[in-house]
């Protein structure tokens, strides 16, 4: 059964987009890590990047869409981006909110020891990939020496105030699966890392978001190589709950890539799938509220968003 034929048969489909809330830049799929479980097959290798003029775009579009509150800013290592300073910079100027989504082990290669204090002096959200709290696990999935590399930015985030009560600067972690497999439930997942990092290495934390792995481009291939695949997509579907339908974020966020063209959501852009089923670029709208009721481009990839307590850019959907 497919996804849109799920949702009809349960009366919730189509799925069209409310008011947007969250414009979501992917800034570059130049990355300085290369993880097996990347949808989008960022690596040091890639080149892709959102020029000048794109940027430049994106933020008269956001000065023009007073809906949109939060700017989400991703890639890639979006650091690596030589606009991203000057992006933060004039979206924050506007009084948007802004995240960076962050490897934390970018905060200490070349050129970047001095990232940590401007995001901090920005004002700007870290979510921060940490896939366990535990060496082997993030190793094997990011490369050899990322979790020592991951603790020592932590700790560099938090003596700026990062994670910490009253400081204003909001840290949250992101989880997801080492193997093929759903997230456990996120709050109690929460309590163990919480625990782990701060008896372990005195880092605090302010939430733990849960993400299921999609079985797309690069992480399907590896589930196809350990002959997962089939079962992985079966987990998804027989998992299907409803009740994470109404907050799927496709619904809210506007995803834009490298080119500046839209998509409904990260995955769909890692598909090539554009919003309301036509090629479209931020040159072609006015303001990003035009897109509010436009059909939602779905596909057999959607179940991982829809499977358990629901998954999205934000965490779990439901409890």
């Amino acid at each position: 059964m497919s996804f849109e034929t799920t949702l009809a048969a349960r009366g919730l489909g189509p799925l069209v987009r409310g008011s947007a809330r969250t414009l979501q830049l992917n800034l570059t799929k130049r990355c300085n890590l290369a993880c097996h479980h990347c949808h989008v097959e960022s690596s040091p290798k890639r080149s892709e990047a959102m020029d000048a003029r794109t940027l430049e775009r994106a933020l008269e579009l956001l000065a023009r869409s007073p809906g949109i509150d939060t700017l989400d800013i991703t890639g890639g290592a979006p650091e690596m981006h030589p606009g991203f300073r000057g992006l933060v910079r004039a979206s924050r100027a506007l009084g948007r909110n802004v995240i960076d989504r962050c490897n934390l082990v970018i905060l200490d290669e070349p050129g970047h020891g001095d990232t940590a204090e401007f995001l901090a002096a920005q004002r700007v959200r870290v979510i921060a990939s940490l896939p366990c709290y535990q060496e082997g696990n993030v190793d094997g999935q990011r490369g050899r020496g990322v979790f020592e590399r991951s603790v020592a930015a932590l700790r560099v985030l938090n003596a700026l105030g990062y994670g910490r009560p009253g400081s204003g600067l909001a840290l949250d972690l992101v989880y997801n699966p080492v193997g093929a497999s759903l997230p456990p439930a996120q709050s109690s997942l929460e309590r163990d890392y919480k625990r782990e990092l701060e008896s372990r290495f005195g880092i605090v934390f302010d939430r733990l978001l849960t993400l299921t792995n999609m079985p797309i481009r690069r992480y399907a291939d590896w589930l196809a190589r350990r002959g997962e695949l089939e079962a992985y997509q079966a987990l998804l579907v027989n998992h299907f709950n409803p009740e994470a339908v109404s907050e799927l974020m496709c619904r809210t966020t506007v995803s834009v890539d490298f080119r500046g063209e839209l998509f409904d959501c990260d995955f769909n852009q890692a598909l090539d799938l554009p919003a309301g089923g036509a090629r479209r670029t931020l040159f072609e709208l006015d303001s990003l509220d035009d897109l509010e009721s436009e059909p939602i481009a779905t596909a057999e990839h959607c179940f991982g968003c829809t499977a358990g307590a629901g998954s999205s850019c934000g965490g779990a959907l439901t409890a």
